[in-house]
């Protein structure tokens, strides 16, 4: 399997730009031979780093919160769509982080598109980490499983959820054969798994 963890920049405050970044990076990577691609926590529209800056009130109620919540991702919307067709287009699998709008609560939610461009897997990161709680709600545990794809069969977490060792032993009950993680201000990345469950 030929993958790629893509470290790629958002276009801040803009949803639509972002999107419109992460599709040209798609294309280019099927074209590049690459079967599996996995992008960074959140990277849709953008990771909110203001709230470790920022007063716990006004991570709730501040400016950049409602610049978060308005540009956050639906699913499905039209940037769910964008990024289906051009994983199908590029023949990729995608695993990609977005803040997630469900009602008026953001979730840290993980994305899982087949190469054919079907939504697979949607989770949300059960336990946000400090400051972030202030962002995100809380996932209910649903989406701590592993699922087929044409690369094999991925399992996803976020951030310091693999410092939760039932989420980790979620994965690899569920025979992961493949680990994408992510998280902010760093890469993300894949790793395959072959029989034996590795912590390095």
């Amino acid at each position: 399997m030929f993958a790629a963890a893509v470290q790629l920049s958002p276009v801040l405050y803009s949803r639509e730009g972002t999107v419109e970044k992460v599709v040209r990076k798609l294309l280019e990577l099927g074209q590049q031979g690459v079967q599996f691609a996995t992008f960074a926590e959140t990277v849709v529209p953008y990771y909110p780093y203001f709230s470790f800056v920022q007063s716990p009130l006004q991570n709730i109620v501040g400016p950049e919160q409602r610049k978060l919540l308005d540009q956050a991702v639906t699913v499905p919307s039209p940037a769910t769509n964008a990024i289906s067709n051009a994983a199908k287009q590029a023949g990729v699998v995608v695993s990609i982080g977005v803040n997630e709008r469900d009602g008026g609560t953001l979730y840290n939610t993980q994305l899982l598109f087949d190469a054919d461009g079907t939504l697979i897997q949607r989770r949300r990161k059960v336990s946000p980490t400090y400051h972030e709680r202030m962002i995100w709600g809380q996932g209910d545990g649903s989406g701590l499983r592993a699922v087929d794809s044409q690369v094999g069969r991925i399992g996803q977490l976020a951030c310091w959820e693999h410092y939760n060792p039932l989420a980790r032993y979620a994965m690899m009950a569920d025979g992961e054969q493949i680990h994408s993680r992510r998280a902010a201000g760093t890469s993300a990345w894949a790793r395959r798994l072959e029989g034996v469950h590795h912590d390095r």
